[in-house]
């Protein structure tokens, strides 16, 4: 338990917090799992959720009982195509594709004071901060290619904090998957989990939707309420 008072900057992680570029993650790795004769399902597509690139092309190889029928370098060109055609669904994102409320929010708490960060699995991050007019307003962006680990290891969300030259103990991480909870946890920063309750019950803190999030309804969760009394 800790006061809301040693909070100093926000780390978030960027599908399903910032904005919604999952259904492009769907469209490319479904177009992959056909290419590989997996067959694609919505507890294949779930399990992919805040996995890298490597690691989610390796759970489609492994759902297709294919996983040694390709060699690193064609598993290489797999995730390498998967990413061409997923840049180019990117490509259509507008500031009109952030979140519910979550503009509202990173104005705030960056007018505020507090430091921000992105901590997502996802490489393409920055071109995506960019199309949707947000990159300016974050102090750092985690380059998951530099990590050894990626979630629910929290090497992540620790980078984001060294980046923002913070202890992890000072900052609030934004997430929307069981992995990237489990991450935030790990990195001993305190985690707000935005969607299924029952699914993200590791969060220190909940909201069911993005536009729940403001400044005072994490101030004010019974998470730090606690700790002040």
């Amino acid at each position: 338990m800790r006061s809301f008072h040693d909070i100093k900057g926000f780390a978030f992680d960027l599908d399903g917090v910032l904005t919604d570029t999952a259904r492009f993650h769907a469209q490319a790795w479904k177009k992959t799992a056909e290419e590989v004769g997996t067959k694609w399902t919505d507890e294949l597509a779930a399990g992919l959720k805040g996995i890298s690139r490597m690691d989610s092309l390796e759970m489609i190889l492994k759902a297709g009982n294919c996983e040694h029928s390709y060699t690193h370098e064609q598993k290489a060109q797999l995730a390498d195509e998967k990413n061409e055609y997923y840049k180019k669904l990117i490509d259509t994102l507008t500031p009109e594709d952030i979140l519910p409320g979550m503009a509202e929010f990173l104005m705030e708490v960056k007018h505020k004071g507090y430091k921000l960060a992105v901590a997502s699995a996802s490489k393409n991050a920055p071109i995506i901060l960019e199309r949707l007019g947000i990159a300016d307003m974050f102090d750092a962006v985690v380059d998951p290619a530099a990590l050894k680990s990626g979630k629910p290891d929290p090497e992540i969300f620790v980078r984001a904090a060294e980046l923002m030259n913070l202890q992890p103990c000072e900052v609030i991480g934004l997430e929307d998957s069981i992995a990237g909870i489990k991450s935030i946890n790990g990195a001993g920063e305190v985690s707000v989990g935005i969607g299924d309750k029952d699914e993200l019950y590791e969060a220190a803190i909940h909201f069911a939707s993005t536009a729940e999030v403001s400044l005072s309804a994490i101030q004010g969760d019974p998470y730090f309420s606690r700790s002040n009394l």
